[in-house]
């Protein structure tokens, strides 16, 4: 019989792939997958145990939890995504030049201006997810908002020739045609 995993323990699944457990009964484990979320999976199941943390289950708490496994996903993944600037862009500079001549132009590095357009994305898929795991909103408020996020990665399209992968341009809502 196969030792029993605890909670932070990585494992390789053959269907799943890797993943950390973050919940265990006698007969299941709870396993977060980096590639595909929260799945159950048995004890005896088959897979390989990339490294066993072993500890009471009742004692660690969910914060305890979440806090693992943010620091083993940091540590031991590829998760966050790296978003390249187009090559035609590297190094270039964005002029802001104001009407009036008497006032002094802005240059801004554009691989600044594009990491703080994709933080902006980032920080609108969180919110996203937020606002659709929220348990105190309603679902028309939820959907009320996120159509005022759509509303707003269109108004981010304009940012999508910076981008070196069309697959991670801005989207907004594809039904409305201006």
């Amino acid at each position: 019989m196969k030792q029993i995993l605890g909670i932070g323990s990585r494992i390789n699944h053959p269907t799943y792939g890797k993943g950390v457990v973050t919940n265990v009964n006698p007969k299941m484990y709870w396993v977060t997958f980096l590639e595909n979320g929260l799945e159950t999976i048995p004890i005896d199941d088959n897979f390989e145990t990339i490294d066993a943390v072993e500890g009471e289950v009742d004692t660690v708490s969910f914060s305890e939890i979440e806090e693992s496994l943010v620091e083993i996903l940091k540590r031991w993944s590829d998760v966050s995504e790296v978003v390249p600037l187009a090559e035609k862009w590297r190094g270039g500079k964005m002029i802001l030049q104001p009407k009036d001549k008497s006032l002094q132009e802005k240059e801004i590095p554009i691989d600044t201006f594009f990491h703080k357009i994709v933080m902006l994305r980032d920080r609108l898929r969180v919110m996203e997810q937020k606002i659709n795991s929220s348990k105190s909103l309603e679902e028309d408020e939820k959907i009320e908002l996120q159509q005022y996020i759509t509303r707003c990665y269109g108004s981010l399209t304009t940012f999508n020739v910076l981008f070196k992968l069309s697959t991670q341009n801005f989207v907004g809502d594809s039904t409305k045609r201006d």
